[in-house]
């Protein structure tokens, strides 16, 4: 088993694994790359490089990072999965079905049927799909921008995302199984079964991705947005207690007066200060105390020292 690295050649990388090249388009990547390493492809073209190999590595040799790695990037797996689904339900589904009709005999009840059921099976594919980008993908780039949703979460996702091959593989084994011999159309039919298999088995690792990438990135990063709002919350009420004790010796001196029942007049007589200064003092010691009322201001008072408790 070759695990692929930055340093080897995108090149070598496909001509061993001429499957990734529908990858290379889902991640963005353009052909003529010549005999440039993965990382410059990479760097070039604007992907990120340790996320494109963790892909290629899964689908090629089925290995997978622990569910705590931090490294990949949840924005490029989106994009990457975002342009599967394009692929797939724009070119790959019509085109199959483009090649089933020009093969099959129409006047046959059974190809009715067989068309039928691949009708049936696009259906469901495409609303899996859709589900996935009008729910899902929206959630997703929410977190991205530093939005926490309590009203849903990635593993909500995870519990209805089901298999989506099963009427696949039902179609190509009604078609093998069943399907009156003509020899005419025999290559081609042959060579749309080789398309539905492919395609059976791009499925099978589109759902694999989400499952075991996408869905574990996506848990990662919904973990430090809640450690963030935690720690916000917690420099917040840190901030706010600071606010409260940041009482100057001025102020503490005019809590004593009001304490003590003196009016604005009289505290600013006291203090040798304006009455204007008197009650700016004041609104500024309800903003960091957060106290409005006189019984508080003397709770607060003795609290702190700043007069006797008898």
């Amino acid at each position: 088993m070759k695990l692929y690295e930055a340093d080897d050649k995108m090149i070598d990388l496909i001509s061993d694994n001429h499957s990734m090249l529908q990858g290379l388009s889902a991640f963005g990547i353009r052909l003529g790359f010549g005999d440039k390493t993965v990382s410059q492809i990479c760097e070039e073209q604007g992907v990120d490089c340790y996320t494109f190999l963790t892909v290629v590595n899964f689908l090629i040799n089925g290995y997978a990072p622990k569910t705590t790695d931090e490294s990949i990037s949840v924005k490029t797996l989106l994009d990457y999965l975002r342009a599967s689904h394009r692929y797939f339900l724009d070119f790959q589904l019509p085109a199959i079905r483009k090649k089933l009709l020009e093969t099959l005999n129409q006047a046959d009840q059974r190809v009715l049927l067989i068309m039928r059921l691949y009708d049936e099976y696009a259906h469901d594919i495409r609303l899996h799909m859709k589900y996935e980008e009008k729910t899902l993908f929206p959630y997703v780039e929410a977190l991205l921008r530093g939005e926490h949703k309590d009203d849903y979460n990635v593993d909500t996702f995870a519990k209805h995302h089901s298999d989506t091959t099963g009427k696949f593989h039902e179609l190509k084994n009604i078609i093998i199984k069943y399907l009156p011999h003509d020899s005419l159309a025999n290559n081609q039919l042959t060579a749309t079964l080789y398309d539905i298999y492919n395609n059976e088995e791009w499925l099978a690792n589109h759902s694999n991705v989400e499952e075991v990438l996408f869905v574990p990135a996506i848990r990662i990063l919904e973990n430090k947005l809640k450690d963030n709002d935690v720690s916000a919350r917690i420099s917040s009420m840190i901030s706010h207690a600071d606010s409260r004790e940041s009482i100057s010796e001025r102020e503490k001196e005019i809590i004593v007066c009001l304490v003590q029942g003196m009016s604005n007049k009289e505290i600013a007589d006291h203090l040798y200060i304006s009455v204007n200064t008197v009650i700016t003092h004041r609104r500024n010691i309800v903003r960091k105390l957060q106290i409005h009322s006189l019984a508080g201001l003397t709770i607060y008072a003795i609290a702190n020292n700043l007069i006797p408790f008898h």
